[in-house]
């Protein structure tokens, strides 16, 4: 989660933000009735299907980083200590921020090259570093860019949530992959907590029977990153002043959708209906507070909705409810809800209701009955890796337990627990209900961005 991520937007980049947001809208127009559920363009000549793609092994594995705000400083800092990894490139735009993690990976033993000051001093990186591996923790509109030009640059890219702002820079994304032969992975965390771990490997397992419906959000009272510092408020702001939609669905999403197989050979992402509340909060913030990170977010026009709520329909006819909520003054949640035919799996707080495995179907599950069932059903991953994790740190752990896994399967030459196309179909949710939106809630069909080869492709096992 990059919630807290500190950034520095250059002058220029300032000039076009706003421009760059409007380009969010028109990319849509221009490619949602060209590249859809029913259409999608023909892979290149030469290129492969990334679906169950593995990479040739790497014994070291070469990492750059663009972005060491919180979130890019945590992760190099984890990255260093990992076995197999050889930190050669840093780059941030703020000179402080670019040394701090500098120094700290030198201490781990690492001597990166170091690159700040200019907005495209990342570029530099990677042509002098030419890294194996380059993680991408910059601004939203940054993140397909920067993706493109590291797998073009010859690296794997491991980009923050979302993996890009519209459908037709995640078109380009996954022809990149395809053509460059290189993952290009959403880094979502979140698949990588204890409970989601555990939640996978009951489903696998049948606990619950047969899927029907999934329940994801990310609500998370955040108004105060507008205020003072130069921090991700300072850039996120602009996005709730100029789009109105699910702007952030992958958190939740991304668990309930491996739990369901979703564009891995059993079922796949169809279509979504989107509404938003009325948008009120940010703005109520802004006039009370004394302490803005930019005076003129008190007179901007909020424009997206307190509250957001997306229903997929999927090929099989089973239901995601996706919310997204970083305004209103409720506590954090997750949902993180999986139902089938036999029981229901739920988060925040933690409870399971099981025919014939719990005290009652009618009441969800006391913590110690929850945690009995728990014990049997850990995930074998959570069972090598959690306490190291934990300790590691990174929200409650499964930040360094992500990073981990992406250097083992690098190492060992194995596919990755998230491929390209599913951190597509995640993001997309955010351009498809920004759509929705204004179409008054018409359904919006998602690209087939596997064209077609989601039927064969792998479901994510229970990794040992």
């Amino acid at each position: 989660m990059n919630s807290n991520d500190k950034v520095t937007i250059s002058a220029s980049g300032r000039r076009n933000f706003l421009k760059t947001l409007g380009g969010v809208g028109a990319a849509l127009g221009a490619t949602a009735g060209i590249v859809n559920a029913q259409g999608a363009p023909a892979r290149a000549a030469g290129a492969k299907y990334m679906g169950d793609f593995a990479a040739p092994k790497l014994d070291k594995v070469k990492v750059a980083i663009i972005g060491v705000g919180a979130r890019g400083s945590g992760h190099i800092s984890q990255l260093a200590v990992i076995e197999g990894v050889q930190v050669v490139g840093i780059c941030d735009l703020n000179e402080g921020r670019a040394k701090g993690s500098e120094k700290n990976v030198k201490g781990k033993g690492h001597s990166p090259k170091v690159y700040f000051g200019d907005e495209n001093a990342w570029q530099k990186m990677l042509a002098e570093t030419k890294p194996d591996a380059v993680f991408i923790a910059t601004p939203w509109e940054l993140h397909g860019p920067q993706a493109v030009a590291a797998m073009k640059a010859g690296a794997h890219a491991f980009v923050e949530i979302p993996i890009a702002l519209t459908i037709e820079e995640m078109w380009d994304i996954v022809n990149t992959s395809e053509a460059t032969g290189r993952h290009c992975m959403l880094m979502e965390n979140v698949n990588y907590g204890r409970e989601e771990l555990l939640y996978l490997n009951m489903v696998r397992q049948g606990v619950i029977g047969e899927l029907l419906h999934g329940e994801a959000a990310y609500i998370h009272e955040l108004r105060g990153q507008m205020d003072g510092g130069n921090s991700t408020g300072s850039w996120r702001t602009l996005h709730y002043a100029k789009r109105n939609g699910n702007l952030y669905p992958c958190h939740g999403l991304g668990p309930v959708a491996q739990y369901m197989n979703l564009a891995r050979g059993e079922d796949n992402f169809r279509r979504l209906v989107s509404f938003s509340s009325p948008a009120k909060g940010r703005k109520l913030w802004a006039e009370k507070s004394t302490n803005l990170t930019k005076p003129e977010f008190k007179t901007l026009d909020y424009q997206c909705g307190d509250m957001n709520t997306a229903i997929i329909k999927t090929h099989l006819g089973r239901t995601v409810m996706v919310q997204w909520d970083e305004t209103s003054p409720r506590p954090y949640s997750r949902h993180n809800l999986i139902q089938g035919t036999k029981g229901t799996l739920k988060g925040f707080p933690n409870g399971m209701a099981i025919e014939g495995m719990t005290k009652s179907y009618h009441e969800w599950t006391s913590s110690e009955e929850f945690n009995a069932i728990a014990e049997k059903y850990e995930h074998p991953l959570f069972k090598r890796m959690g306490e190291l994790s934990k300790k590691m740190g990174g929200h409650g752990g499964m930040d360094f337990l992500m990073l981990f896994r992406i250097i083992e399967c690098l190492r060992k030459g194995e596919p990755l627990d998230q491929n390209v196309y599913e951190g597509c179909y995640w993001s997309a949710v955010a351009p498809l209900s920004e759509k929705s939106i204004k179409e008054d809630g018409m359904p919006q069909d998602f690209p087939d961005f596997t064209r077609g080869g989601w039927k064969t492709t792998k479901p994510l096992g229970v990794v040992a």
